[in-house]
């Protein structure tokens, strides 16, 4: 090998290690996923539909967000039908974001209660444990844990994804809860407080 090509070899390597020295650029945006919507209602229990639930808690999360320093992007911010696809989609469009869909949950044993985050990659992990963990400290109820789920929304989203459950509204008490505004903004202050814990950590 001659001198100049080894030169050349031996700058091409002391770049790619200063680039691997650089730290991960931090998210600075969530896009925000409201369950369901429109013709598609979600559950439906003692008179109330898990869309209208997940919209309420959406927009709360975005104003924690926002409050937090962080921008946000909502896929649905009335009551309308989005395609899983078309969430998404929006969030693919978006670099250095995030993306958490919120939900309820539900069961024929109405005896089950709690609340459980789900991911699909290594670092949706991250984010689902921080999320978890956020609202084990804030919310009262059964700590269901975090799940690996090939959710198509988490499956065709690109940027680090979690869903969240934010409690089965199949259980009476625990649907009181969930019916209350005040408990639906501390779930999602809590929300916002796990995301904010991993800003930089992905």
């Amino acid at each position: 090998m001659s001198f100049v090509p080894c030169l050349q070899l031996c700058r091409l390597m002391a770049l790619l290690a200063g680039l691997a020295a650089l730290p991960a650029q931090a998210f600075t945006t969530v896009v925000i996923d409201a369950g369901h919507g429109g013709k598609d209602p979600g559950g439906y229990w003692y008179g109330t539909t898990e869309k209208r639930l997940c919209l309420d808690v959406a927009k709360r999360l975005q104003t924690a967000l926002q409050a937090k320093g962080f921008k946000t992007v909502m896929t649905r911010t009335m009551d309308v039908y989005v395609e899983l696809a078309d969430r998404a989609a929006k969030a693919n469009r978006y670099r250095n974001a995030i993306f958490v869909s919120i939900h309820f949950n539900a069961s024929r044993d109405r005896s089950i209660s709690g609340f459980e985050t789900h991911y699909r990659s290594k670092d949706g992990r991250v984010l689902a444990q921080s999320i978890q963990s956020a609202l084990d400290r804030n919310i009262p109820g059964t700590n269901r844990g975090i799940h690996f789920r090939d959710y198509k929304v988490l499956r065709a989203t690109h940027a680090t994804a979690a869903l969240v459950e934010c409690g089965f509204i199949s259980n009476k008490r625990e649907y009181a809860n969930c019916n209350s505004p005040a408990h639906r903004q501390k779930l999602a202050n809590a929300i916002a407080s796990g995301i904010a814990a991993v800003k930089g950590k992905l």
